[in-house]
């Protein structure tokens, strides 16, 4: 297996523009939109991607709202923070909710365990 395997990661979402603000707002960041690879095979599929840089830590990914897929999925993304206390802070302020408010996993840090406006759980992480 690579190490740090995961490559991308989606997030299911009912609501693409409440959902689009609430991931600005919370990480202080734009989305960018990403083409439907084929309309054919995934009508009415719509797609906003997080910032990336492939010369970097961390996995690239997207919002993705496609008929036919809930959100609220069992899937946990972490999120890397400066101090996760300060997202978690927007989450509430952004029509999310505080599942696990900061809390220190040893030496690997901190983390925070929030849900969005769509019903998915994400994690926060900060050294």
């Amino acid at each position: 297996m690579h190490p740090n395997p995961v490559a991308w990661f989606e997030i299911y979402v009912q609501d693409m523009p409440r959902a689009k603000a609430f991931y600005e707002a919370v990480f202080q960041g734009e989305l960018t939109p990403l083409a439907n690879p084929s309309t054919d095979s995934f009508p009415g599929m719509e797609m906003w991607s997080f910032p990336s840089a492939f010369d970097r830590y961390g996995a690239p990914g997207a919002l993705v709202k496609m008929p036919g897929c809930p959100s609220g999925g069992s899937t946990l993304v972490y999120f890397a923070c400066e101090d996760c206390a300060v997202e978690a802070a927007r989450v509430a302020a952004h029509g999310g909710q505080v599942l696990k408010p900061k809390m220190s996993i040893g030496e690997h840090g901190s983390i925070a365990l929030v849900m969005d406006t769509e019903g998915n759980t994400i994690g926060l992480h900060s050294m």
